[in-house]
């Protein structure tokens, strides 16, 4: 350390290449708890929420340093662990809508200790959780000189004897004497603490500056979300308003007993290919392209009309002479978004010359963060967890398929998704025959919802089903508070014990996974 008048200190964020100083310290520091964290959980924490990395340097060298990750407090309560609310410390329990400052770790090269840092850095963080409008700043405290107190003193004894200053500890005084208050004790949040004894001490600072985000009256976010799926039998028609008759009685039928969305299958417009040249499948799906817009268009309307969120199953659409198969996500607020399959089948390839898209898209609803994957396009579990670590909530699959076990892959595959991902998976598909229409001649489905598997879902992971090939609607209540529960407290985490240290889903097109806000 420099003479004291000499020292030049500079508050700042961390960055990667702080690594080896912090080991150091911190090897310094906890040679009792196992010394660093390791650079994998160092580099996790700088990636997900580098705003709460904080140090102090001494002319340009790191003396002191703080971590703190934001969360959901409902989520957790006032019974956790440490290694529950920091996700192992690799911060997977980082939420950036939550609503408090949690803090990890303070810690000052011991040779700087009488300089006041560890101060500085608790004020930064307050000055963090104010900026960010969160509404308090909380942390589980170690009581380190309790040991040479627990044969005569309960630990509640023990935190009154240090707020009454009878009894001094080098954590929990500090934290007093900068406003912190104690909530309650945590028994077991180190276990490895032996100084502590494995005990905690729950501590608050309230933000008087905090601002509570009002809840709309209108248009807030649903904790249950009902979701309506339409059977869609196959049948011949002689024009878009026949289909469209069709459409707007399934559309009025599952509004009546108000659900928050209605899906349809892929390319429920089909009938309409019996319209056009059928000399080869390219002219058919050309045709049938050229119905799209207009459709659109009604359905939209129906959408404001029904004051219900519609997703359209999907439709061609030729777009600068290419031939892409879109599902279109129309709102009830009027606004129309859409996903483009983004891996045609073999057959579409070879039959209809279809290209696949090159966007994967998270839509914010009224109802819920949601996803759409087309048919095959669910069958590729890249895709859906690129949408979870988005925060998807609903995953929304039209399909259509000819045979049984083409259908199986679409189940199995959607079913592993919910589970994968700890989301809901609504599938819809088309059942019947069009026999005047080359290339769909038949089809095979089953329209379900289906949930992760815990105990707070149902025992098969199935919320419902309808029968096979028959045409029928299907209406399900999701639960989406339970989603979160499951995320933290579940049987297994899939979202929290992710080995991010290991391994990634990275996507390499040139448009990114985009985020459709409302």
């Amino acid at each position: 350390m420099s003479q004291e008048n000499e020292v030049k200190l500079l508050a700042r964020n961390l960055n990667e290449s702080d690594f080896e100083v912090l080991k150091v310290i911190m090897n310094k520091v906890y040679p009792n708890l196992g010394g660093s964290i390791t650079k994998k959980r160092y580099l996790a924490m700088l990636k997900i929420f580098r705003d709460g990395q904080i140090c102090i340097e001494d002319d340009g060298q790191v003396v002191a340093a703080a971590f703190s990750v934001i969360v959901d407090y409902d989520k957790f309560g006032d019974e956790h662990t440490y290694d529950e609310i920091t996700g192992n410390s690799y911060l997977t329990t980082h939420d950036p809508n939550g609503d408090v400052l949690y803090g990890i770790e303070v810690f000052v090269d011991p040779e700087y200790r009488n300089l006041r840092l560890g101060r500085r850095l608790y004020e930064a963080r307050k000055e963090l959780c104010q900026s960010l409008n969160l509404r308090a700043i909380i942390l589980g405290g170690r009581i380190p000189n309790y040991k040479n107190h627990s044969h005569e003193l309960s630990p509640q004894k023990y935190i009154e004897a240090v707020k009454r200053r009878d009894l001094y500890d080098p954590i929990l005084t500090f934290q007093l004497s900068n406003d912190f208050e104690v909530k309650r004790v945590l028994r077991g949040y180190m276990p490895e603490d032996k100084e502590s004894q494995g005990y905690a001490t729950l501590l608050e600072w309230f933000n008087i500056y905090y601002e509570p985000k009002k809840r709309k009256l209108f248009g807030h976010q649903k904790d249950s979300v009902r979701i309506g799926c339409v059977q869609w039998q196959m049948r011949e028609m002689q024009s878009v308003d026949e289909l469209l008759q069709q459409f707007e009685y399934f559309v009025d039928a599952l509004s009546d007993y108000r659900c928050d969305v209605a899906l349809f299958p892929e390319f429920f417009n089909a009938p309409l290919m019996g319209l056009g040249d059928q000399s080869s499948s390219i002219e058919a799906i050309k045709h049938l392209a050229t119905y799209t817009d207009e459709i659109v268009t009604a359905v939209s309307h129906m959408a404001v009309s029904y004051n219900i969120n519609i997703i359209a199953g999907s439709m061609p659409l030729i777009e600068e002479d290419l031939l892409y198969n879109v599902a279109y996500i129309c709102k009830r607020d009027g606004t129309i978004e859409s996903q483009y399959k983004l891996h045609p089948t073999p057959s579409e390839k070879k039959d209809w010359a279809m290209e696949g898209g090159d966007r994967l898209t998270l839509f914010e609803t009224d109802f819920g963060r949601i996803g759409v994957l087309i048919c095959y396009d669910v069958e590729f579990p890249e895709l859906a967890r690129l949408l979870s670590e988005e925060e998807m909530q609903i995953l929304f699959v039209p399909f259509w398929t000819d045979t049984k076990n083409g259908y199986l892959r679409v189940k199995r595959c959607a079913q592993a998704r919910a589970i994968e991902n700890e989301c809901y998976v609504a599938i819809a598909g088309s059942i019947g025959n069009l026999p005047k229409v080359d290339n769909v001649d038949i089809q095979y489905g089953q329209t379900a919802v289906f949930s992760p598997s815990d105990f707070a879902f149902p025992h098969d992971a199935v919320m419902a089903e309808t029968t096979p090939n028959t045409e029928m609607t299907l209406i399900v209540d999701v639960d989406l508070d339970k989603l979160q529960i499951l995320q933290n407290t579940g049987s297994v985490r899939n979202f929290l014990d992710k080995r991010r240290d290991l391994y990634k889903i990275e996507w390499l097109g040139e448009k990114s996974i985009t985020k459709q806000v409302k």
